[in-house]
């Protein structure tokens, strides 16, 4: 899906690390690591899971709101996980690049459930997209029509109130008073906008890119992208 044109508002972004560890006492045996259960943010912006240390690190740069990404999630996602991020062999990391108002609304709500809820919820975006985009999809000429005349911060809120995103949010901790706040922050809408101008002047043209140890690689699905790790990890294709 080609990226469209969306408008932000812009202040000064802010980082919050979350990186998780573990300890082993000396004598005792020591289950191998669940890679997945490791998530933190990026100093690009994105949400990363698995071993900091992997020999091969997968980026995604998608957006929640595309059919593309909701089909590598569907099919590519769950192997993705199970084969290669788990075992610490690969990351693999999600940075937004925004296409359209709606995607801006639900991608601050699902960065706003933390590094604990990010990837859940983002699961639980692209199951339920057709529903919500829908919901967007068909509203009225006369509520398009004030979408038009308001700002940017008032759009915001609003494509989120159509589509019914606050409940969605809800669902996995962020209680409606949070889910207000981060709709507004401007450092949450500022770290977007760089995700997306940092896409967009690397080269990326489109949803879902990955990148491969630094090089963007021509695949868009899980077919196409499997034999590439395959082949970054030194195994056949």
């Amino acid at each position: 899906m080609k990226r469209l044109a969306v408008t932000l508002l812009v202040a000064a972004a802010a980082l919050i690390p979350a990186v998780a560890a573990t300890s082993a006492s000396p004598g005792k045996v020591v289950a191998k690591r669940d890679w997945t259960r490791v998530v933190a943010i990026t100093p690009e912006g994105g949400f990363r899971m698995g071993n900091p240390g992997a020999g091969v690190k997968l980026v995604e740069y998608g957006s929640l709101a595309c059919p593309h990404c909701r089909h590598f999630e569907e099919t590519g996602f769950k192997p993705l996980l199970q084969s290669y991020v788990r075992t610490g062999r690969v990351s693999y990391e999600f940075r937004n690049l925004l296409i359209n108002g709606p995607d801006l609304s639900v991608s601050l709500l699902t960065r706003c459930s933390g590094t604990g809820g990010f990837f859940p919820m983002s699961q639980y975006v692209f199951a339920t997209q057709p529903d919500w985009m829908k919901k967007i999809e068909d509203i009225g000429s006369a509520d398009k029509a004030a979408l038009d005349q308001m700002t940017d911060q008032q759009r915001v809120i609003r494509y989120a109130e159509i589509a019914g995103m606050a409940p969605m949010a809800a669902r996995f901790g962020v209680t409606p008073a949070r889910a207000k706040q981060c709709l507004v922050d401007p450092k949450g809408l500022k770290r977007l906008l760089d995700m997306t101008q940092a896409a967009m002047s690397a080269g990326v043209e489109h949803t879902p890119t990955f990148i491969v140890n630094g090089k963007m690689i021509d695949a868009a699905s899980w077919e196409g992208l499997e034999p590439e790790l395959k082949s970054a990890l030194g195994e056949r294709r």
